[in-house]
């Protein structure tokens, strides 16, 4: 994990430097105009924006890796399979409803850029799809 921060970290200043860079090369590039004029602004921006992005993912990171006391099994090289926690959650692999919840979201976009009445579709099988996934485990074979 340190070495994911650090990489997310050495990111942010590269595409700070590149957006200097990008800014200074545009301004000398048309010397005879106004340097706010010269600056090519889109390209400038987005990576001011991807270095700040690049930052914020680091800066998470770093606090993950706070939060977690030390380096986990996971991240350690030397590691055995072993170490690690065996129980990493409750999962469904027989289960449908994330299939079914999927395609109700495509259909309500889907019907965003083709017609209107395709969304109501989409969110009355979005809403079949949440309680049907919500309450798998209270009916049927697989009820507790």
């Amino acid at each position: 994990m340190k070495t994911n921060v650090n990489l997310w970290w050495i990111l942010a200043a590269f595409f700070g430097l590149m957006a200097v860079v990008y800014t200074v090369w545009s301004i000398l590039a048309h010397p005879s105009l106004v340097w706010y004029n010269a600056i090519e602004w889109v390209g400038s921006v987005a990576l001011v924006f991807v270095m700040m992005m690049a930052a914020m993912i680091g800066f998470y990171t770093a606090r993950v890796q706070e939060a977690q006391g030390g380096l986990l099994p996971e991240d350690s090289l030397t590691a055995d399979i072993d170490d690690g926690d065996p129980e990493m959650g409750e999962f469904s692999p027989w289960s449908w409803w994330p299939l079914v919840l999927a395609g109700s979201a495509a259909l309500a976009f889907i019907g965003l850029a083709v017609g209107e009445w395709m969304v109501p579709i989409g969110l009355a099988v979005f809403v079949v799809a949440i309680v049907g996934w919500v309450y798998e485990y209270y009916r049927g074979y697989f009820a507790r």
